[in-house]
């Protein structure tokens, strides 16, 4: 007879097992590209590869390899690697910061012996514009990714029945730092901690009569002299085919029945065995990691994605948890890659209450509320800000960007929206206090066209706000990053903010009088001459959200503004138009977020032209936001891989 491990040994060799089954292979199946989109990129390709050398190779090398080629690196830039490689990705900032300085006329700079003729620099312009289309056709970095934490308790629901928020005590994941694809002993300790809890939660004590959740995952208890490790590889099969999401291969149930074999040695009965083959199952990597199926097919770069990665990476996305029933009997049949069938999954995923997720997930990343409960408020200014009100201002995001969703709205309703969703503690906020009441969030109709749109939304105002006042410069660079797409780049160093100025020279100034000085450092004044006004256009509004005439100070507001183009507004209501007007910066802006948000990964190369098919259907359909969704889950990116980490390299300066 084996002999009986003590416990430490017991879950060490357990841990062991389970690493050592560790094997990530991907999938193979999937579906062909439009054989006229592939056609219209190769002349799209030929166009811009001819440009290049026609025209960008005599302008780089008559202006700008002598100060920035092999022996002269000024300010680190070198064109050397550029030239022979037009179209990688690690070139893109160098040839954008070049746009930049030839279309300004910084460079080459005043001094410099040849200067390009204006048509020159409207020709390196233009094909700067082409330059995505020297990217080869790929879909991305594919990130295999360890489930967040919303998604690990939300996976131990759906899985278990227990409560999402046992997973409340791991780490929060830091935003902007992308996926985590990492497992340390201690986080793996972590995750043995909450499997624990939650088998306590889901199962019946020893002895006493099994759970309908036991039942249903283990299934009948084997007869009197029935094989019962037979049985229990068919449970192993069972859970493991539900918990990562796909069939699990041969080898993966062979280390869970490993596991099995390791309980019965250590004489646990079948019901503790299978207990710890459960276990098991809930800190292994195939459960923690969302990971792919099936064999790598040599000779072969970019595959599609196998119906069960596309099942799990849909269902991640829009709930943020396991795909359901539905979902997977699709993956079973092997048509859930159909175009039909699969934009028919996203209409009825987003009808759904789990849809939310995208809202918690991404809405709320995209409009600044996610970390609302925790941002500091002077609480003698503005002792509104109670915990109650902070979660009605989040609701209120939230539901208003989930009617967008979910009613299939043009993402124009994001800024001239007369509508919103009020509760009687967030009711003063909007002067409307007297006629809402209760704890009851409700759609509510705007008659004041200051107001709806995120522009004019309490929580968004207050994520843009200082602790004790507003800040026109946080406001308008929020509006043109986050709604328009446009990057701001860093102040300069040594201007000081607005609370180290001279107190004597601003003391009886307003504050758009204190932002405008800003406007006398030359370094400061291109960007606040943009930033600037669209942040005075939204002073009406205090740091929390109320209206107001007046600002701190006691002067008089001036929301009055200009922007680039002749655009003049003196109001809220008629900055909203301006930028509702701006429909292909902010439908692209929202579909770049949300693309990258649904590929784990930062956009690049390719990306940009599978963004502009993504603009053009989404165009013809008014830029609702059901077809910016369906476009996304149903494009090349979100939908195939890349096998290897580096593509065969094509030298497009040859």
């Amino acid at each position: 007879m084996s002999k009986t491990l003590s416990p430490v040994t017991f879950r060490s060799s357990v841990i062991a097992l389970l690493l050592a089954g560790m094997a990530l292979s991907l999938p193979l199946t999937g579906r062909a590209e439009s054989e006229e989109e592939d056609a219209a990129f190769a002349a799209q390709q030929a166009t811009a590869q001819k440009a290049f050398h026609d025209d960008i190779v005599p302008f780089v090398t008559t202006y700008c390899k002598n100060c920035h080629g092999d022996k002269k690196r000024k300010s680190g830039v070198t064109f050397s690697y550029a030239l022979k490689h037009p179209g990688n990705v690690a070139f893109s900032k160098t040839w954008l910061q070049s746009l930049v300085n030839v279309k300004n006329h910084d460079m080459p700079p005043d001094e410099a012996d040849k200067q390009p003729t204006d048509e020159e620099r409207q020709k390196f312009t233009d094909w700067i514009a082409m330059l995505k289309f020297l990217s080869p056709k790929d879909p991305g970095p594919y990130v295999i990714r360890r489930l967040t934490k919303m998604e690990y308790g939300n996976t131990l629901h759906d899985l278990l029945g227990v409560d999402p928020a046992v997973a409340r005590d791991l780490p929060d994941e830091v935003i902007g730092e992308g996926y985590l694809n990492t497992l340390s002993p201690l986080q793996l300790e972590q995750y043995l901690g909450i499997a624990n809890t939650v088998l306590d939660r889901a199962l019946a004590p020893k002895g006493a009569a099994p759970t309908e959740i036991e039942k249903r995952l283990f299934g009948p208890a084997p007869a009197p002299g029935a094989d019962q490790r037979e049985a229990a590889r068919k449970v192993a099969r069972s859970l493991a085919r539900s918990a990562y999401r796909r069939p699990p291969s041969d080898a993966e149930v062979e280390v869970l029945l490993g596991v099995y074999d390791l309980a019965r040695q250590n004489k646990l009965a079948y019901p503790e065995a299978l207990r710890l083959v459960l276990k098991a199952v809930l800190v292994s990597p195939q459960f923690l990691f969302i990971t792919p199926s099936g064999e790598e097919e040599s000779g072969r770069n970019i595959v599609p994605l196998d119906d069960y990665q596309l099942a799990s990476r849909l269902s991640y996305l829009l709930w943020a948890t396991m795909p359901d029933a539905q979902l997977s009997a699709l993956a079973d049949s092997g048509k859930l890659h159909e175009p039909e069938v699969l934009k028919a999954q996203v209409k009825r995923m987003l009808t759904d209450p789990r849809s939310r997720a995208l809202f918690d997930g991404f809405g709320a990343q995209w409009l600044g509320v996610g970390n609302l409960d925790s941002k500091a408020f002077d609480t003698a200014k503005f002792p509104q800000m109670t915990k109650e009100m902070r979660a009605a201002m989040y609701e209120e995001t939230r539901l208003f960007f989930e009617s967008i969703v979910r009613e299939n709205r043009s993402v124009i309703d994001f800024i001239s929206a007369d509508y919103t969703f009020l509760n009687g503690t967030l009711a003063p906020i909007y002067g409307l206090d007297k006629t809402i009441t209760g704890p009851q969030m409700r759609r509510v109709h705007l008659s004041d066209a200051n107001r709806g749109g995120i522009l004019g939304m309490p929580g968004v105002l207050a994520t843009t706000s200082f602790p004790n006042r507003t800040s026109p410069v946080r406001r308008g660079v929020w509006v043109l990053e986050e709604v328009l797409g446009e990057h701001v780049p860093p102040p300069p160093p040594n201007v000081p903010a607005l609370d180290k100025q001279d107190k004597k020279t601003v003391e009886n100034l307003t504050l758009r009088q204190r932002t405008e000085l800003h406007r006398t450092n030359a370094v400061c004044a291109n960007c606040h001459k943009i930033l600037d006004p669209i942040g005075f256009g939204l002073e009406n509004f205090d740091a929390i959200g109320r209206w107001r005439n007046q600002d701190d100070t006691g002067g008089a507001i001036d929301a009055a503004g200009e922007l680039p183009g002749g655009k003049h507004f003196t109001t809220p209501k008629e900055l909203k138009v301006i930028i509702a007007g701006r429909t292909k910066e902010l439908s692209r802006n929202i579909a770049e977020k949300l693309l990258g948000y649904a590929l784990c990964r930062p956009l690049e190369g390719y990306d940009e032209i599978v963004l502009d098919h993504m603009m053009e259907k989404a165009a013809a359909d008014n830029y609702r936001m059901q077809t910016l969704i369906t476009e996304i889950v149903t494009s090349y990116p979100f939908t195939h891989r890349r096998l290897q980490d580096h593509l065969a390299s094509t030298d497009h300066a040859k």
